[in-house]
Formats: structure tokens, C-alpha cells, sequence
């Protein structure tokens, strides 16, 4: 599965409207360590599927959500379930800390 590109027009529908978890990598095109994290990202939408939708938000575009969330550190990966911010990981930590953090809001 690909990446979905999530906009501030387009955040109700597509995150907080969502039948699955929604994992949002908010990042900025500035934001060296956001790069790095760009792979582990891509690897989970792969790996979970069906069972999450997977996508980022450009934080310089998207105020209002920045300021929602309260995002002050990128990147910054919030996970959405049933709406609501479930899960806040901030940085760039392991890939096995993700799916730790992701696994018990998807069901199998």
C-alpha cells in the first residue's frame, strides 16, 4: 500500500472518519530526521495493509492541525482510532517501537 498525502482540507474524511487506525507521519520538507523515518513509514503501510491506513502531513501546510494536535517536534506520528489521537510517538525511534505502538489498535 502506498502513502496517502493528507491535507488539512482533507484530514476529517481521510483520518478522523476512518473505519481503521489512521498512523499520520507529520513532517516537513526542512526536517532532516523526518527523512529518515520516511522508510520505516513506508515499511508499515506495507506490512499492516488493510488493517491501517498509512499516510503524512506536511506540518508547514496544515496550521491547524499542527496547532490541534499540539505538535511541536518533528516528525511527529500520531495514530487515530475512531477518530481521536490514540498515540503519539515523537522522534525517530525503532521500527520494532512502531509496531509496538501500532499492533494493539489493529485487529487481526
Amino acid at each position: 500500500m502506498s502513502l496517502r498525502a493528507f491535507t488539512e482540507e482533507t484530514w476529517n474524511a481521510e483520518v478522523l472518519s476512518g473505519a481503521v487506525p489512521v498512523l499520520v507521519d507529520i513532517w516537513a520538507p526542512w526536517c532532516v530526521p523526518c527523512r529518515k523515518i520516511t522508510p520505516m513509514v513506508e515499511r508499515l503501510a506495507q506490512e499492516f495493509g488493510p488493517l491501517l491506513v498509512v499516510g503524512t502531513l506536511n506540518g508547514d501546510d496544515a496550521p491547524r492541525i499542527m496547532a490541534t494536535y499540539e505538535v511541536l517536534s518533528l516528525p511527529t506520528l500520531l495514530l487515530f482510532r475512531n477518530g481521536e489521537a490514540a498515540e503519539r510517538v515523537v522522534g525517530v525511534p525503532k521500527i520494532d517501537k512502531l509496531r509496538a505502538v501500532i499492533a494493539p489498535h489493529v485487529e487481526n
